[in-house]
Parts: C-alpha cells; sequence; structure tokens
C-alpha cells in the first residue's frame, strides 16, 4: 500500500507535463523502483547527469511561467481592462509554458535512451494502473455510514 501510494503521488505532481511520462524527482534512486525496474548503477549514473544538466534550465522556466501567471493575474484584476495587454501578456505565457514543454520533453527523450525496453514499457505499465485505481475507486459505490 505504502508503494502505491508513493507512486500515485510522483504520478500527480506531474500531470500535464511532458515529463509526466515518468514519476517526478530522483525516481531512479528510489529502492523500489530501482527494484522494479532492476536498474543499473551505471543507468542511474547516467540519470543524474541528465537530471542535473536540465534542472537549472527548468527551474529557469519553470520561475518563468510563474511569473507571466502574476502578471496576467494582475492585469485581469485591474478595473480598467486593456485587451491588447491581456493578449500579450498571455501570449508571453503560451511561449513560456512551450519552451518548458520542450526542455520537459528533451530530458524526457535523454532518460528514455537510457532505459531498455522492456525498463520503459514496465514503468509505463506502472503508473497506467496507478491512473486507473482512483478512477476504479471512484466507480465503487460508497457505504452509508
Amino acid at each position: 500500500m505504502k508503494k502505491r501510494l508513493l507512486m500515485a503521488a510522483m504520478l500527480l505532481a506531474l500531470a500535464g507535463s511532458a515529463f509526466a511520462q515518468l514519476p517526478p524527482w530522483k525516481w531512479w534512486r528510489r529502492p523500489e523502483i530501482v527494484s522494479q525496474l532492476a536498474l543499473t548503477e551505471d543507468q542511474q549514473n547516467r540519470l543524474d547527469a541528465i537530471f542535473r544538466a536540465a534542472a537549472g534550465d527548468l527551474i529557469d522556466l519553470r520561475a518563468e511561467v510563474e511569473k507571466a501567471n502574476i502578471v496576467l493575474r494582475g492585469e485581469l484584476d485591474q478595473p480598467q481592462l486593456n485587451r491588447a495587454n491581456i493578449h500579450r501578456i498571455a501570449a508571453h505565457l503560451s511561449e513560456a509554458r512551450g519552451r518548458l514543454f520542450e526542455r520537459e520533453l528533451s530530458m524526457l527523450v535523454d532518460m528514455r535512451a537510457v532505459l531498455s525496453d522492456q525498463q520503459w514499457n514496465r514503468m509505463r505499465a506502472e503508473l497506467e494502473r496507478l491512473r486507473e485505481e482512483p478512477r476504479q475507486q471512484q466507480m465503487l459505490p460508497r457505504r452509508r455510514r
């Protein structure tokens, strides 16, 4: 049960991004994932290097998205809406999200290249199973108290 909760939390943390195809954080160092996927030390070291290479960019790109969100919210809170400004800010936000997505995708592709097809498929199957569990729980009839 503990493993399932951990994997579910990791999955939810990344929903909606290119990186959503993988669990978050340094998943390749978590003993249960290392065991499940039979990751080698070399694979873990290569995944560390990919993560380190991308981390600075991802921090900066996420900050850019957050700043653009704040600016947009501020503009929308103005008593007099300036549609041109709103559209300009929204375009900047969209571009920032696109750059973040591209960097996340690049890191995902690099990480995927480290895994064997069998490891990748095993991880994808487990993530899909974890995605389905909450849906199945919602479909169960609730007991009255």
